[in-house]
């Protein structure tokens, strides 16, 4: 039987857990982070993530859903005062039915699954953490094979790219890299291993062909680049072709996220089309 605390006051572990909300170095040392909302919490647990506490609200009727989360799952459970629950939902108006500290996984490139149908998307620098959790969820939508966030970029563990993921954070592999040097070795690696023809296909809306003319059926690495500034030189360099998503009125651009969503759609497109 998994053990239940209960915390009334302001103490050490309560502070912990309301750092994990804003403070990324706390989260990065002690390697957890506060997840929030129904559909998050369990497809975390369904996909057999490492929940280091469950959170409810002392002294209050609990759903069945809930319960049952709290059944399953073998980890610590804690009671926390109604309004020690609200400070970490980060709700005024409603106090959150459970909270999950999660463990974040090692930031290893080789988590993420490798084949003839391998695609994964690049977010090089992104600046926002909501970006980030949106290319995530679109990445799970379109079947890609994992996330690589590059640079000097905001945090996917930030509670608004969780929340923003919907989920998806727990499903499909996401990894960090200091830059494109780390993952460009660890494609070196892939391709000696039986893959020779891994592609890299970067977007800029002044790519030389539209993104529907490139074929993006093979083991692919898509790059999106920083929402103001674009893929960085080093990417730029590197990547095989340049495609661009053809826009009319008068936007001048796409978002980030939402440019890495049409790519990403135009490459299940062509899969699926191929197959």
């Amino acid at each position: 039987m998994a053990k239940t605390l209960k915390i009334t006051t302001r103490n050490a572990s309560f502070q912990q857990w309301q750092a994990l909300l804003t403070n990324r170095n706390k989260r990065q040392r002690s390697g957890e982070f506060l997840v929030q909302g129904v559909r998050p919490i369990t497809v975390a647990l369904d996909q057999g993530w490492e929940i280091r506490a469950l959170l409810h609200p002392d002294r209050q009727v609990l759903s069945r859903w809930c319960r049952d989360l709290l059944d399953r799952a073998a980890t610590t459970r804690v009671a926390l005062a109604p309004e020690l629950m609200r400070e970490l939902g980060g709700k005024d108006e409603e106090s959150p039915e459970l909270l999950a500290v999660v463990a974040q996984p090692e930031d290893d490139l080789d988590r993420i699954p490798v084949g003839p149908t391998m695609l994964v998307m690049v977010f090089d620098r992104p600046k926002t953490p909501g970006n980030i959790g949106t290319l995530i969820r679109s990445a799970d939508a379109f079947g890609a094979s994992g996330v690589v966030i590059t640079g000097h970029a905001a945090d996917p563990y930030d509670p608004k790219a969780v929340r923003a993921s919907t989920g998806s954070l727990f499903a499909v592999p996401v990894v960090r890299a200091p830059s494109h040097r780390e993952v460009l070795d660890w494609l070196t690696s892939v391709r000696a291993r039986g893959l020779p023809h891994v592609q890299i296909v970067g977007t800029d809306e002044q790519g030389d062909v539209e993104v529907a003319e490139h074929d993006l059926t093979g083991p692919t690495l898509l790059l999106v680049g920083n929402e103001t500034q674009g893929l960085s030189a080093g990417w730029q360099e590197t990547a095989d072709r340049m495609v661009r998503i053809p826009i009319v009125g008068a936007a001048s651009s796409l978002n980030a996220a939402a440019a890495a969503t049409v790519v990403l759609y135009e490459a299940s497109r062509q899969r699926a089309t191929r197959r």
